[in-house]
């Protein structure tokens, strides 16, 4: 079913369309991301079940005969993984000639060293990241969140040194606690919904639809909200789907051993917000690098607050005039922009 209206709000305020049933339009089905099942979930109580778990995979992997290659940042969850695989092919994103998170390309570096690997930078621009995004737009079958043409970017490149399975480490932080900022507080239901929602679709759309029926099957008694779950579901669901649509528009193939793991007892919220998120994770690190201090969290790096630094706001007829794009910040502008790109490339495809 098309519903176009639908599609462009749910995109803004959740960074994709969570109705598997609702494409933007006939010419694109939208992609949705394969959730792991619970079935095959793994249980994990400790760094050390971690530790096993992630051996097991990661030797099957090995197993497969496949030359492997990692996505390589400088946070916890990707060295962890390259502890794993000494010697394989890393791959770096590298922003602005590498002045852009200087700090976490040094920590990159540091640990694909460590390792033994062999590391090639991915280095990104808006030229590439511009060239790349109708590829992943029609694989979608909609705009996609801004992580994506970089993704795709790193495939390609990793295809052409013979990489045949893509080791990354998204999971993590949906997994183990690692969205910090959302698991700070016991939110109420409204307030949780202002600061989940990333662009409110009425503030910019002519016609914008409520996504509010999302997160009514979260609502706790009467103001409540079950966040911890939403992070499990909404948040994970949004962000596996963009490593599965930039993936797949490169045809490689990717592994996470992070994502069939779940903790088998409940998130201890109060460590978390005492500095401690992720802190099964952070022991592992610890045992797989003792000594070396335990990398903060960053999000995947990209300069989108420079990219839009001078863009002036949307300007289909589908936006409101005048918007006060000034209060938005780089992330915020790049869902705009990028809506407004897809339906541009919708409607090319029409006539």
């Amino acid at each position: 079913m098309v519903d176009l209206a639908l599609s462009m709000s749910s995109f803004l305020a959740l960074r994709y369309t969570e109705r598997p049933d609702v494409d933007f339009t006939e010419k694109y089905r939208y992609r949705h991301p394969e959730m792991p099942s619970e079935e095959k979930r793994v249980l994990v109580r400790s760094a050390e079940e971690i530790d096993d778990a992630i051996r097991k995979q990661i030797e099957e992997l090995k197993g497969t005969g496949k030359k492997l290659g990692i996505l390589l940042s400088g946070g916890m969850d990707s060295g962890i993984l390259a502890s794993y695989l000494p010697g394989i092919d890393a791959y770096t994103f590298r922003f602005l000639g590498g002045e852009y998170q200087k700090e976490e390309l040094k920590r990159a570096e540091s640990l694909a060293k460590i390792n033994r690997m062999n590391l090639h930078y991915v280095d990104i621009d808006w030229d590439s990241t511009v060239s790349a995004l109708p590829t992943v737009m029609r694989s979608k079958g909609g705009p996609v969140h801004s992580i994506e043409p970089q993704i795709y970017i790193a495939a390609r490149q990793a295809q052409k040194d013979g990489v045949e399975n893509m080791i990354i480490g998204d999971a993590s932080d949906y997994v183990f606690g690692g969205m910090d900022q959302l698991l700070s507080k016991d939110w109420t239901y409204e307030e949780f919904l202002r600061r989940y929602i990333y662009v409110d679709p009425f503030d910019v759309l002519r016609e914008p639809v409520s996504v509010r029926y999302v997160f009514e099957k979260y609502r706790k008694d009467e103001s409540g909200i079950d966040f911890v779950r939403i992070l499990e579901t909404l948040a994970a669901q949004e962000s596996y789907g963009s490593y599965e649509n930039a993936f797949h528009a490169a045809e490689l193939s990717y592994s996470d051993p992070y994502e069939i793991l779940k903790m088998a007892e409940p998130l201890d919220l109060d460590r978390v917000r005492n500095g401690e998120s992720k802190y099964l994770i952070r022991e592992l690190f610890n045992l797989r690098y003792p000594g070396l201090p335990v990398p903060e969290k960053l999000p995947m790096p990209r300069p989108v607050d420079q990219y839009f630094a001078d863009w002036k706001g949307p300007e289909r007829p589908e936006f409101l005039d005048n918007i006060d794009i000034s209060g938005y910040s780089g992330n915020q502008k790049w869902l705009l922009w990028c809506l407004e790109q897809f339906l541009d490339m919708a409607e090319e495809g029409r006539r």
